[in-house]
């Protein structure tokens, strides 16, 4: 196995197609969900064809690919995924972050040490200048993830709901990381 990335208990590896079955159980959890679709299932072909190819994708300016499936490192146990993908693909510059972990992970603080491991990866490993992450308004327990990791509130917008999901009403935010922020706070 191939690793990205290890913190004290996770570790962040490339995704395989092996994970389709970790992949289908994490997205059809509607709690996990809740924000993302409005917690509604997700088959196993969509898995197939639009999930795994989304977290396969290799980034140029990377050398390698924007999404981590996440494990605990103590069990070896799939607990969702990490996104550090820069939003073009061919700089590092700007990256998103983005983490989806199954409830048993939650309130453990597996986001917050997986997030700030790849922040500082970023920063100091792959010429990220500036990190972004975005959430539902009301996605509290994420938005707290986010400042956790360093992560300061930049704007309150509306997206581009394909439908709207509880929530979605209140609109999105976005917070953001720069390097420089970053060296004068670690």
């Amino acid at each position: 196995m191939t690793v990205f990335l290890e913190t004290e208990r996770l570790v962040l590896r490339p995704f395989a197609d092996t994970d389709a079955d970790g992949l289908l159980a994490l997205d059809n959890d509607p709690d996990v969900m809740r924000f993302i679709n409005g917690g509604k299932p997700t088959s196993y072909e969509a898995i197939q064809t639009q999930t795994l190819p989304r977290l396969l994708h290799a980034y140029p300016c990377f050398g390698t690919r924007g999404y981590w499936a996440a494990e605990e490192k103590a069990t070896g146990a799939f607990l969702g995924w990490f996104e550090f993908r820069p939003l073009d693909d061919h700089s590092a510059a700007v990256v998103e972050l983005g983490y989806r972990l199954n409830k048993a992970a939650w309130g453990k603080g597996y986001a917050t040490e997986g997030s700030r491991a790849l922040i500082r990866k970023g920063f100091t490993d792959l010429g990220v200048e500036r990190i972004t992450a975005n959430t539902m308004t009301v996605n509290i327990r994420s938005r707290r993830v986010m400042e956790k990791a360093g992560l300061t509130f930049l704007r309150d917008f509306t997206g581009d709901w394909p439908e709207a999901i509880e929530g979605s009403e209140h609109g999105e935010v976005e917070y953001e990381l720069t390097r420089t922020d970053w060296e004068q706070h670690r």
